[in-house]
Protein backbone atom coordinates (compact mmCIF):
# COMPACT_ATOMS: atom_id res chain seq x y z
CA UNK A 1 0.00 0.00 0.00
CA UNK A 2 1.49 3.25 -0.95
CA UNK A 3 1.81 6.04 1.40
CA UNK A 4 -0.38 8.72 0.31
CA UNK A 5 -2.75 5.67 0.06
CA UNK A 6 -2.73 4.59 3.81
CA UNK A 7 -3.21 8.37 4.87
CA UNK A 8 -6.26 8.40 2.79
CA UNK A 9 -7.67 4.97 4.52
CA UNK A 10 -5.94 5.93 8.09
CA UNK A 11 -8.58 9.20 7.46
CA UNK A 12 -11.08 8.09 5.85
CA UNK A 13 -13.38 8.39 8.92
CA UNK A 14 -13.12 12.31 8.83
CA UNK A 15 -13.35 13.89 5.28
CA UNK A 16 -16.30 12.05 3.65
CA UNK A 17 -16.75 9.63 6.02
CA UNK A 18 -18.74 8.89 9.52
CA UNK A 19 -17.30 11.90 11.27
CA UNK A 20 -17.84 14.76 8.02
CA UNK A 21 -21.06 15.65 10.00
CA UNK A 22 -19.48 16.44 13.41
CA UNK A 23 -16.89 19.11 11.76
CA UNK A 24 -19.51 21.72 11.72
CA UNK A 25 -19.51 21.57 15.53
CA UNK A 26 -16.19 21.66 16.45
CA UNK A 27 -14.65 25.23 15.31
CA UNK A 28 -17.13 26.91 17.38
CA UNK A 29 -16.91 24.81 20.38
CA UNK A 30 -13.24 25.25 20.50
CA UNK A 31 -13.40 28.65 20.49
CA UNK A 32 -15.98 28.77 23.18
CA UNK A 33 -13.97 26.76 25.07
CA UNK A 34 -11.04 29.18 24.62
CA UNK A 35 -13.76 32.00 26.31
CA UNK A 36 -14.27 29.60 29.35
CA UNK A 37 -10.65 28.57 29.74
CA UNK A 38 -9.80 32.14 30.34
CA UNK A 39 -11.94 32.48 32.78
CA UNK A 40 -11.58 29.16 34.64
CA UNK A 41 -8.28 29.69 36.82
CA UNK A 42 -9.50 33.28 36.59
CA UNK A 43 -12.55 32.75 38.89
CA UNK A 44 -10.81 32.35 42.21
CA UNK A 45 -8.26 35.28 42.29
CA UNK A 46 -11.06 37.54 41.26
CA UNK A 47 -13.15 36.58 43.80
CA UNK A 48 -10.40 36.82 46.33
CA UNK A 49 -9.46 40.37 44.82
CA UNK A 50 -13.18 41.36 46.03
CA UNK A 51 -11.98 40.18 50.12
CA UNK A 52 -13.72 36.85 49.41
CA UNK A 53 -11.66 34.22 51.53
CA UNK A 54 -10.12 31.41 50.34
CA UNK A 55 -13.06 28.93 51.33
CA UNK A 56 -15.46 30.79 49.13
CA UNK A 57 -13.00 31.51 46.75
CA UNK A 58 -13.00 27.69 46.16
CA UNK A 59 -16.40 27.86 46.29
CA UNK A 60 -16.85 30.39 43.31
CA UNK A 61 -15.86 27.63 40.79
CA UNK A 62 -19.40 26.46 41.51
CA UNK A 63 -21.24 28.78 39.89
CA UNK A 64 -21.08 27.73 36.41
CA UNK A 65 -22.22 24.13 37.90
CA UNK A 66 -25.12 25.64 39.58
CA UNK A 67 -26.27 27.87 36.43
CA UNK A 68 -25.80 24.80 34.38
CA UNK A 69 -27.86 22.48 36.61
CA UNK A 70 -30.89 24.89 36.73
CA UNK A 71 -30.95 24.93 33.13
CA UNK A 72 -30.40 21.54 32.04
CA UNK A 73 -34.50 21.01 31.95
CA UNK A 74 -34.77 24.25 29.64
CA UNK A 75 -32.25 23.43 27.20
CA UNK A 76 -34.04 20.15 26.90
CA UNK A 77 -37.02 21.70 26.53
CA UNK A 78 -35.65 24.44 23.83
CA UNK A 79 -33.66 21.44 21.54
CA UNK A 80 -36.86 19.41 20.97
CA UNK A 81 -38.35 22.01 19.75
CA UNK A 82 -36.07 24.81 17.74
CA UNK A 83 -33.49 22.17 17.21
CA UNK A 84 -29.67 21.66 18.20
CA UNK A 85 -28.81 24.70 15.85
CA UNK A 86 -30.72 26.86 16.74
CA UNK A 87 -29.71 25.98 20.73
CA UNK A 88 -26.54 26.22 20.29
CA UNK A 89 -26.88 29.54 19.23
CA UNK A 90 -29.09 31.26 21.54
CA UNK A 91 -26.68 29.61 24.20
CA UNK A 92 -23.52 30.77 23.05
CA UNK A 93 -25.07 34.41 23.16
CA UNK A 94 -26.34 34.06 26.14
CA UNK A 95 -23.05 32.92 27.52
CA UNK A 96 -21.32 35.93 25.91
CA UNK A 97 -23.46 38.09 27.96
CA UNK A 98 -22.75 36.31 31.31
CA UNK A 99 -18.72 36.72 30.30
CA UNK A 100 -19.61 40.26 29.83
CA UNK A 101 -21.13 40.82 32.80
CA UNK A 102 -17.75 39.29 34.63
CA UNK A 103 -15.88 41.22 32.84
CA UNK A 104 -17.41 44.97 33.66
CA UNK A 105 -17.65 43.54 37.35
CA UNK A 106 -13.98 42.89 37.67
CA UNK A 107 -12.97 46.02 35.33
CA UNK A 108 -15.45 48.49 37.84
CA UNK A 109 -17.18 49.72 35.19
CA UNK A 110 -20.05 50.79 37.90
CA UNK A 111 -18.75 52.67 40.78
CA UNK A 112 -19.78 50.00 43.40
CA UNK A 113 -18.77 48.32 46.56
CA UNK A 114 -16.68 45.31 46.41
CA UNK A 115 -19.38 43.38 47.58
CA UNK A 116 -21.89 44.85 45.58
CA UNK A 117 -18.69 43.94 42.37
CA UNK A 118 -18.66 40.61 43.86
CA UNK A 119 -22.26 39.93 43.61
CA UNK A 120 -21.93 41.13 40.19
CA UNK A 121 -19.23 38.30 39.24
CA UNK A 122 -21.60 35.92 41.13
CA UNK A 123 -24.34 36.63 38.49
CA UNK A 124 -22.14 36.58 35.50
CA UNK A 125 -20.55 33.09 36.40
CA UNK A 126 -24.29 31.65 36.88
CA UNK A 127 -25.26 33.19 33.56
CA UNK A 128 -22.52 31.31 31.83
CA UNK A 129 -23.01 28.29 33.19
CA UNK A 130 -26.65 28.43 32.14
CA UNK A 131 -25.42 28.71 28.40
CA UNK A 132 -23.18 25.95 28.77
CA UNK A 133 -25.92 23.90 29.92
CA UNK A 134 -27.75 24.49 26.68
CA UNK A 135 -24.30 24.81 23.99
CA UNK A 136 -23.45 21.41 25.42
CA UNK A 137 -26.64 19.52 25.45
CA UNK A 138 -27.42 20.63 21.52
CA UNK A 139 -24.09 19.70 20.72
CA UNK A 140 -23.71 15.94 22.21
CA UNK A 141 -27.63 15.29 20.94
CA UNK A 142 -25.92 16.40 17.34
CA UNK A 143 -23.49 13.91 17.59
CA UNK A 144 -25.03 11.57 18.67
CA UNK A 145 -27.50 11.09 15.45
CA UNK A 146 -25.53 12.66 12.76
CA UNK A 147 -22.44 9.83 13.93
CA UNK A 148 -22.82 6.41 13.42
CA UNK A 149 -22.10 3.76 16.74
CA UNK A 150 -19.12 2.43 15.63
CA UNK A 151 -17.37 5.95 15.61
CA UNK A 152 -19.49 7.51 18.56
CA UNK A 153 -16.41 7.27 21.09
CA UNK A 154 -13.77 8.43 18.41
CA UNK A 155 -16.82 11.51 17.33
CA UNK A 156 -17.10 12.65 20.96
CA UNK A 157 -14.07 12.20 22.29
CA UNK A 158 -12.55 14.63 19.21
CA UNK A 159 -15.45 17.58 20.44
CA UNK A 160 -13.60 16.87 24.23
CA UNK A 161 -10.44 17.41 22.40
CA UNK A 162 -11.71 20.62 20.59
CA UNK A 163 -13.11 21.27 24.10
CA UNK A 164 -9.64 20.78 25.40
CA UNK A 165 -8.03 22.84 22.42
CA UNK A 166 -9.65 26.16 23.71
CA UNK A 167 -9.01 25.36 27.54
CA UNK A 168 -5.74 25.00 26.52
CA UNK A 169 -5.17 28.08 24.66
CA UNK A 170 -7.68 30.78 26.76
CA UNK A 171 -5.48 30.28 29.95
CA UNK A 172 -2.40 31.27 27.89
CA UNK A 173 -4.52 33.60 25.92
CA UNK A 174 -5.60 35.36 29.66
CA UNK A 175 -2.51 35.22 31.46
CA UNK A 176 -0.92 37.10 28.40
CA UNK A 177 -4.05 39.66 28.85
CA UNK A 178 -3.77 39.82 32.22
CA UNK A 179 0.27 40.95 32.12
CA UNK A 180 -1.10 44.27 30.18
CA UNK A 181 -4.62 44.73 32.04
CA UNK A 182 -4.46 43.11 35.12
CA UNK A 183 -6.83 40.28 35.97
CA UNK A 184 -9.64 41.82 33.85
CA UNK A 185 -8.11 40.27 30.75
CA UNK A 186 -8.92 37.15 31.26
CA UNK A 187 -12.58 38.38 31.29
CA UNK A 188 -11.91 40.38 28.46
CA UNK A 189 -10.71 36.66 26.16
CA UNK A 190 -13.77 35.27 27.66
CA UNK A 191 -16.53 37.56 26.30
CA UNK A 192 -14.66 37.58 22.90
CA UNK A 193 -13.87 34.43 22.50
CA UNK A 194 -17.76 33.37 23.20
CA UNK A 195 -19.25 36.46 20.69
CA UNK A 196 -17.18 35.18 18.12
CA UNK A 197 -18.56 31.44 18.85
CA UNK A 198 -21.99 32.55 18.74
CA UNK A 199 -21.19 33.75 15.45
CA UNK A 200 -19.58 30.76 14.13
CA UNK A 201 -22.30 28.72 15.25
CA UNK A 202 -24.93 30.49 12.47
CA UNK A 203 -22.62 28.04 9.58
CA UNK A 204 -23.61 25.20 11.60
CA UNK A 205 -26.20 22.90 9.63
CA UNK A 206 -29.45 21.37 10.91
CA UNK A 207 -29.69 17.50 10.76
CA UNK A 208 -30.27 16.30 7.28
CA UNK A 209 -34.27 14.63 6.74
CA UNK A 210 -33.69 11.18 7.50
CA UNK A 211 -35.15 9.09 4.28
CA UNK A 212 -37.10 6.85 6.81
CA UNK A 213 -37.81 7.55 10.29
CA UNK A 214 -38.94 5.85 13.22
CA UNK A 215 -43.22 7.40 12.88
CA UNK A 216 -42.61 8.13 9.25
CA UNK A 217 -42.29 11.94 10.08
CA UNK A 218 -40.32 14.29 7.91
CA UNK A 219 -38.99 16.09 10.57
CA UNK A 220 -35.33 16.50 11.32
CA UNK A 221 -33.73 13.89 12.68
CA UNK A 222 -32.94 16.20 16.41
CA UNK A 223 -36.46 16.63 16.80
CA UNK A 224 -37.89 13.14 16.08
CA UNK A 225 -35.11 11.53 18.81
CA UNK A 226 -37.03 14.45 21.26
CA UNK A 227 -40.47 12.56 20.56
CA UNK A 228 -42.27 9.59 21.02
CA UNK A 229 -42.44 7.33 17.82
CA UNK A 230 -46.50 8.09 18.11
CA UNK A 231 -48.75 10.82 18.42
CA UNK A 232 -48.85 10.22 21.90
CA UNK A 233 -46.84 12.66 24.29
CA UNK A 234 -43.37 13.54 24.42
CA UNK A 235 -41.33 11.90 27.29
CA UNK A 236 -40.48 13.67 30.43
CA UNK A 237 -37.38 13.56 32.44
CA UNK A 238 -39.37 12.54 35.32
CA UNK A 239 -40.79 9.52 33.44
CA UNK A 240 -37.16 8.68 31.48
CA UNK A 241 -35.84 8.86 34.97
CA UNK A 242 -37.73 6.37 36.63
CA UNK A 243 -37.19 4.01 33.26
CA UNK A 244 -33.41 4.38 33.52
CA UNK A 245 -33.11 4.59 37.24
CA UNK A 246 -30.85 1.90 37.43
CA UNK A 247 -28.41 3.15 34.88
CA UNK A 248 -28.63 6.36 36.56
CA UNK A 249 -27.88 4.93 39.71
CA UNK A 250 -25.03 3.17 38.64
CA UNK A 251 -22.73 4.77 35.63
CA UNK A 252 -24.44 7.85 36.39
CA UNK A 253 -23.07 7.87 39.99
CA UNK A 254 -19.81 7.67 37.96
CA UNK A 255 -19.66 10.19 36.34
CA UNK A 256 -20.79 12.34 39.07
CA UNK A 257 -17.94 11.43 40.85
CA UNK A 258 -15.78 12.37 37.25
CA UNK A 259 -17.51 15.48 36.92
CA UNK A 260 -16.51 16.38 40.82
CA UNK A 261 -13.17 15.50 40.44
CA UNK A 262 -12.78 17.63 37.02
CA UNK A 263 -14.42 20.57 38.43
CA UNK A 264 -11.92 20.47 41.79
CA UNK A 265 -9.32 21.02 39.43
CA UNK A 266 -10.22 24.21 38.67
CA UNK A 267 -9.66 25.60 42.21
CA UNK A 268 -7.37 23.07 42.96
CA UNK A 269 -4.87 24.09 40.90
CA UNK A 270 -4.86 27.53 40.99
CA UNK A 271 -5.92 27.55 44.57
CA UNK A 272 -2.65 25.46 45.45
CA UNK A 273 -0.66 27.97 43.13
CA UNK A 274 -1.42 30.41 45.60
CA UNK A 275 -0.25 28.57 48.36
CA UNK A 276 2.80 28.62 47.24
CA UNK A 277 3.44 32.49 46.52
CA UNK A 278 2.81 32.07 42.22
CA UNK A 279 1.12 34.97 40.50
CA UNK A 280 -2.26 34.27 39.04
CA UNK A 281 -0.61 34.68 35.71
CA UNK A 282 1.69 32.30 36.72
CA UNK A 283 -1.47 30.09 37.87
CA UNK A 284 -3.19 30.56 34.72
CA UNK A 285 -0.15 29.43 32.75
CA UNK A 286 0.06 26.17 35.15
CA UNK A 287 -3.83 25.69 34.70
CA UNK A 288 -2.85 25.62 30.80
CA UNK A 289 -0.12 22.69 30.99
CA UNK A 290 -2.83 21.18 32.51
CA UNK A 291 -4.93 21.45 29.31
CA UNK A 292 -2.11 20.30 26.64
CA UNK A 293 -1.38 17.23 29.14
CA UNK A 294 -5.46 16.70 28.21
CA UNK A 295 -4.76 17.63 25.00
CA UNK A 296 -2.53 15.10 24.22
CA UNK A 297 -4.74 12.57 25.13
CA UNK A 298 -8.07 13.22 23.71
CA UNK A 299 -8.47 10.43 20.09
CA UNK A 300 -6.59 7.97 21.53
CA UNK A 301 -8.48 8.37 24.19
CA UNK A 302 -11.85 7.85 21.62
CA UNK A 303 -9.67 4.89 19.66
CA UNK A 304 -9.31 2.69 22.60
CA UNK A 305 -12.81 3.36 23.73
CA UNK A 306 -14.08 2.04 20.05
CA UNK A 307 -11.82 -0.71 20.00
CA UNK A 308 -11.15 -2.03 23.53
CA UNK A 309 -14.41 -0.59 25.55
CA UNK A 310 -15.33 2.24 27.64
CA UNK A 311 -14.79 0.67 31.00
CA UNK A 312 -11.22 0.65 30.41
CA UNK A 313 -11.06 3.90 29.81
CA UNK A 314 -13.21 5.52 32.28
CA UNK A 315 -11.29 3.36 35.38
CA UNK A 316 -7.83 4.68 34.06
CA UNK A 317 -8.99 7.97 33.68
CA UNK A 318 -10.64 8.37 37.38
CA UNK A 319 -7.05 5.67 38.90
CA UNK A 320 -4.79 9.25 37.05
CA UNK A 321 -6.92 11.59 38.29
CA UNK A 322 -7.32 10.22 41.75
CA UNK A 323 -3.48 10.04 41.79
CA UNK A 324 -2.63 13.10 40.85
CA UNK A 325 -4.70 15.12 42.82
CA UNK A 326 -4.01 13.51 46.13
CA UNK A 327 0.02 14.02 44.72
CA UNK A 328 -0.83 18.10 45.23
CA UNK A 329 -0.25 19.06 48.60
CA UNK A 330 2.60 16.87 48.83
CA UNK A 331 4.43 19.28 46.33
CA UNK A 332 6.32 22.47 48.03
CA UNK A 333 8.26 23.66 44.88
CA UNK A 334 7.01 25.42 41.56
CA UNK A 335 8.54 22.67 39.54
CA UNK A 336 7.11 19.11 41.21
CA UNK A 337 3.63 21.34 41.18
CA UNK A 338 3.87 21.78 37.59
CA UNK A 339 5.24 17.91 37.63
CA UNK A 340 2.09 16.88 39.12
CA UNK A 341 -0.03 19.06 37.40
CA UNK A 342 0.62 17.55 34.50
CA UNK A 343 -0.38 14.19 35.58
CA UNK A 344 -3.56 15.45 36.81
CA UNK A 345 -3.79 16.45 32.73
CA UNK A 346 -3.08 13.32 31.64
CA UNK A 347 -5.50 11.43 33.85
CA UNK A 348 -8.21 13.99 33.17
CA UNK A 349 -7.32 13.49 29.45
CA UNK A 350 -7.44 9.75 28.91
CA UNK A 351 -11.20 10.24 29.26
CA UNK A 352 -11.56 12.67 27.13
CA UNK A 353 -15.79 12.29 26.05
CA UNK A 354 -16.20 9.29 27.83
CA UNK A 355 -19.26 11.26 29.81
CA UNK A 356 -20.59 12.29 26.22
CA UNK A 357 -20.25 8.74 24.68
CA UNK A 358 -21.73 7.00 27.98
CA UNK A 359 -25.06 9.68 27.51
CA UNK A 360 -25.00 8.81 24.00
CA UNK A 361 -24.91 5.33 24.28
CA UNK A 362 -27.33 5.07 27.51
CA UNK A 363 -29.78 7.60 25.36
CA UNK A 364 -32.81 5.83 23.88
CA UNK A 365 -33.96 7.22 20.93
CA UNK A 366 -37.05 8.55 22.04
CA UNK A 367 -36.40 11.30 24.35
CA UNK A 368 -33.02 11.99 23.80
CA UNK A 369 -32.20 15.61 24.61
CA UNK A 370 -34.43 14.96 27.56
CA UNK A 371 -32.02 11.74 28.53
CA UNK A 372 -28.87 13.77 28.07
CA UNK A 373 -30.50 16.56 30.36
CA UNK A 374 -30.65 13.99 32.73
CA UNK A 375 -27.22 12.58 32.25
CA UNK A 376 -25.50 16.53 32.47
CA UNK A 377 -27.90 17.05 35.44
CA UNK A 378 -25.28 14.34 37.20
CA UNK A 379 -22.38 15.94 35.48
CA UNK A 380 -23.62 19.23 36.71
CA UNK A 381 -24.46 17.43 40.50
CA UNK A 382 -20.92 16.42 40.37
CA UNK A 383 -19.15 19.71 39.68
CA UNK A 384 -21.28 21.09 42.44
CA UNK A 385 -20.15 18.60 44.67
CA UNK A 386 -16.18 18.73 44.06
CA UNK A 387 -15.90 22.26 44.21
CA UNK A 388 -18.34 22.40 47.41
CA UNK A 389 -15.89 19.56 49.41
CA UNK A 390 -13.44 21.31 48.50
CA UNK A 391 -14.27 24.11 50.14
CA UNK A 392 -16.23 23.00 53.16
CA UNK A 393 -13.33 20.51 54.11
CA UNK A 394 -10.58 23.61 53.56
CA UNK A 395 -12.33 25.91 55.79
CA UNK A 396 -12.55 22.95 58.52
CA UNK A 397 -9.12 21.33 57.78
CA UNK A 398 -6.85 23.22 55.77
CA UNK A 399 -6.65 23.72 51.79
CA UNK A 400 -4.19 19.93 51.87
CA UNK A 401 -7.17 17.97 53.66
CA UNK A 402 -9.86 19.54 50.97
CA UNK A 403 -7.42 18.69 48.10
CA UNK A 404 -7.36 14.86 49.35
CA UNK A 405 -10.95 14.89 49.76
CA UNK A 406 -11.07 15.29 45.79
CA UNK A 407 -8.78 12.82 45.53
CA UNK A 408 -11.35 10.05 47.58
CA UNK A 409 -14.10 10.84 45.18
CA UNK A 410 -12.09 10.24 42.17
CA UNK A 411 -10.78 7.12 43.73
CA UNK A 412 -14.34 5.87 44.38
CA UNK A 413 -15.62 7.05 40.65
CA UNK A 414 -12.97 4.68 39.61
CA UNK A 415 -14.37 1.08 41.85
CA UNK A 416 -17.81 2.38 40.57
CA UNK A 417 -16.87 2.62 36.54
CA UNK A 418 -14.67 -0.95 37.16
CA UNK A 419 -18.01 -2.25 38.74
CA UNK A 420 -20.92 -1.08 37.10
CA UNK A 421 -19.36 -0.67 33.05
CA UNK A 422 -19.81 -3.80 30.88
CA UNK A 423 -16.34 -5.17 29.35
CA UNK A 424 -15.62 -5.28 25.20
CA UNK A 425 -16.07 -2.21 23.09
CA UNK A 426 -18.75 -1.08 21.33
CA UNK A 427 -22.07 1.02 23.06
CA UNK A 428 -22.54 -0.06 26.77
CA UNK A 429 -26.12 -0.47 25.98
CA UNK A 430 -25.81 -2.91 23.40
CA UNK A 431 -23.48 -4.87 25.57
CA UNK A 432 -25.74 -4.94 28.56
CA UNK A 433 -28.30 -6.20 25.95
CA UNK A 434 -26.13 -8.92 25.20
Amino acid sequence: MSVPEGRRRRFRGFRGGPLEQAFQIYAPSAVYAVGLGAIMPAMAPAATAFGASLALAAASVTLVSIGSLVANAPAAWLASRAGERMTIIVSAWVGSAGALVTWAAVAGWLPVADHTGLGLLLAGLVIVGMAGAGFNLARQSYLAVAVPGSHRARAMSTLGGTIRIGMFAGPFLGAGLQAVMGLQGAFVVATAAMALAAGMSFTIKDLPVPETSPAGSSQPASRIDSATAGPGPRPTMRGLARRHRRVLLTAGIGVLCLAAARASRSAVIPLWATELGLSPAAASAVYGLTGLADLVMFYPSGFLMDRRGRRVVAVFCMAGLALGTALVPLTGSPWWFVAVAVVVGLGNGFGSGIVMTLGADYSPPEGRPQFLALWRQLSDVGMLTGPAVLSAVTGLAGLAFGIWAVAAIAAAGAVIFARSLPKGPGSVADLVVR
